[in-house]
C-alpha cells in the first residue's frame, strides 16, 4: 500500500463513520477499486476505526473526565457507563459468534450495495412516521433504552448497514430527540470500535510488519482528523435537518454499484 492509498483508506474511514453512510461499506468499497487484497489490508481496515473513535474522545474529553471523576460518587455517572456497556454487548456477543460466517459471505460491494439501499429506504420511512420524543439527553435514557440501542446496533454486522445509522434510527424508534440519539450513537461507538481495534490486534499480534507500520500510521492521523471534522459537522447538521438527504445518497449510491457492476462498466 502506497502513502496516497492509505490516506485514501484514512479519509474514507474518518468521513463515514459517524455519519449514517456505513463506513464499513464505503471501506470494502474502496478497497475493492483500488485493488487492495491480503491480511495486512484487512486488519487495517479494523485498526484505524480506533483512531476514529479517538476523535470522538477528544470531541467529549470534558463529559468523559466528568464521568469517571464521579463514577464511584454519583448515580447518574454509573447509570451512564452502564448504559454504554448494555448498548455494547448484543454486538459484541452476535460478532463473536458469527464474525467469520458474517465476513465469508457479505463483505463484497453487491452485498453492501443491497445493505445501502434497504437501510436508506428504512432511514426514509424512519423519518416520514410521527417522531413522538420522551428521552431528551442520554442521561434520560433507562437500561433497557440502552438494550433496545444495542441490538439496533447488531444490525450494523452486516456490512453496509451502518452502525451509526442503526444506532440513531434506532434511538429515534424509542423517542429520543434526535441530538441525544446522534450523541448516544457517539458514544457507543467508544467500547464499540475500540474492543473491535484491540480484538484485530490482539489476533495479529505475530503478523503484524514493520513494513504495515508506515501506512497504519498515517491512515490513523487522516482517519483522526477526518472524523473529528465529521462529527462536529453531524451535530451541527442534525439540529436543523433530518437525515433524508443520507438516505438518498445511500440509495442513488448503491444503485450505481449494482448497475455499474451488472453493466460491467466497473469491476468491482
Amino acid at each position: 500500500m502506497n502513502w496516497l492509498e492509505a490516506i485514501l483508506l484514512g479519509l474514507v474511514e474518518g468521513i463515514t463513520e459517524f455519519l449514517p453512510i456505513s463506513s464499513t461499506g464505503h471501506l470494502i468499497l474502496t478497497q475493492s477499486l483500488l485493488g487492495l487484497e491480503g491480511d495486512a489490508v484487512e486488519r487495517q481496515l479494523i485498526i484505524i476505526q480506533g483512531a476514529a473513535i479517538l476523535a470522538v474522545c477528544w470531541e467529549y474529553r470534558v463529559r468523559l473526565w466528568e464521568t469517571a471523576a464521579r463514577f464511584l460518587f454519583e448515580a447518574p455517572a454509573r447509570r451512564f457507563v452502564l448504559n454504554l456497556f448494555v448498548a455494547f454487548l448484543p454486538l459484541a456477543i452476535l460478532g463473536l459468534l458469527f464474525e467469520d460466517a458474517i465476513e465469508s459471505a457479505l463483505f463484497a460491494p453487491i452485498p453492501v450495495a443491497i445493505a445501502l439501499i434497504v437501510g436508506g429506504l428504512v432511514i426514509l420511512w424512519a423519518e416520514g412516521r410521527e417522531h413522538r420524543e420522551s428521552i431528551a439527553t442520554v442521561d434520560d435514557m433507562t437500561a433497557l433504552d440502552a438494550l433496545k440501542i444495542g441490538l439496533f446496533q447488531a444490525l450494523a454486522l452486516m456490512p453496509g448497514t451502518s452502525r451509526s445509522a442503526a444506532t440513531i434510527i434506532g434511538g429515534l424508534f424509542i423517542g429520543m430527540q434526535r441530538r441525544a440519539a446522534t450523541e448516544f450513537s457517539f458514544f457507543i461507538a467508544i467500547p464499540t470500535l475500540l474492543a473491535a481495534t484491540a480484538y484485530k490486534l490482539w489476533q495479529a499480534r505475530d503478523a503484524l510488519t514493520i513494513a504495515e507500520l508506515q501506512p497504519l500510521a498515517i491512515s490513523s492521523v487522516v482517519a483522526f482528523i477526518s472524523a473529528l471534522l465529521a462529527v462536529r459537522f453531524l451535530i451541527r447538521f442534525v439540529s436543523r435537518h433530518s437525515f433524508a438527504s443520507f438516505a438518498w445518497y445511500r440509495i442513488a449510491f448503491g444503485i450505481i454499484i449494482l448497475v455499474t457492476a451488472w453493466t460491467g462498466l466497473v469491476h468491482w
